[in-house]
């Protein structure tokens, strides 16, 4: 009996420890980076509790060896895995109607103006939330593993035409399309030679676009004189009409008077 109870009391202790613990996805934007951490002790845990999505927490609540960074909370999974939605003002997991596009549904094989109910977890952080997405908003002292001391280098440069000036300092004079950043890509076989691929180039002003926009304005300024012209042609017209109902009712009521002067006087 007593290995009975000694076994129960363990298993007791690991279920609270699992319920206990929390998983955090660090995120750095400045070198590509994230790596996951488990917590398992309480009161690091009991720091995060009660705070809303979009919150910023320090790092030395949560360990010593993230003293002096501060953390953003951007989302997270309940145990089951549902995720956290921001606006819900609970805790505790609730069923919306949610429509195609909305977080949290996806929408896949729903029509336009469709609704389905769906269940997600509020903004609020609680013993419930099983994983929890942080981001590093400023970076404190020491280097952390795998997160701050090496860098990813970004697989895509950017797209944007305003994008590409801003990364290399163009000017609006420079060629644009002489800065895109291309992408190596292998040979397929060894009897080919590796190519490479660069995106094409969004919002960039062309000489095309420019005489594109100018016959847009154009057509645009040519339904506006249409339609002027018309307006007055049918003002035009619709006068003469009033003109003629006005002569013919005039005709009409000076031969009503005539008739009946007539029959007054026989």
């Amino acid at each position: 009996k007593s290995c009975m109870r000694s076994r129960t009391v363990a298993r007791g202790s690991q279920a609270l420890r699992r319920a206990a613990a929390m998983k955090l996805n660090i995120a750095n934007p400045s070198t590509g980076c994230q790596k996951l951490y488990e917590i398992e002790d309480e009161k690091k845990l009991r720091t995060l509790y009660d705070k809303r999505l979009a919150t910023e927490v320090d790092g030395s609540d949560l360990g010593e060896e993230f003293a002096g960074y501060i953390f953003k909370v951007m989302g997270g999974q309940d145990k089951q895995g549902f995720p956290m939605k921001q606006g819900v003002l609970t805790a505790d997991r609730v069923r919306l109607m949610m429509a195609k596009g909305d977080q949290g549904c996806r929408g896949y094989g729903m029509r336009k103006g469709e609704r389905y109910r769906k269940s997600c977890r509020g903004c609020i952080i609680s013993h419930n939330i099983a994983v929890l997405h942080l981001v590093i908003v400023k970076k404190g002292d020491a280097e952390l593993e795998g997160l701050t001391d090496k860098q990813i280098p970004r697989r895509l440069g950017p797209k944007r035409a305003s994008k590409i000036r801003k990364l290399f300092a163009l000017s609006k004079e420079d060629d644009v399309r002489k800065y895109v950043i291309r992408r190596e890509v292998p040979a397929k076989s060894e009897d080919k030679k590796p190519g490479s691929k660069a995106p094409k180039i969004q919002r960039l002003v062309t000489p095309i676009s420019l005489q594109r926009k100018r016959h847009r304005l154009a057509v645009k300024k040519a339904r506006q004189v249409k339609a002027k012209s018309e307006a007055a042609a049918y003002q035009k017209l619709l006068a003469l009409r009033q003109k003629e109902a006005r002569e013919k009712k005039a005709e009409k009521m000076s031969q009503r008077r005539s008739q009946r002067s007539s029959q007054a006087s026989m």
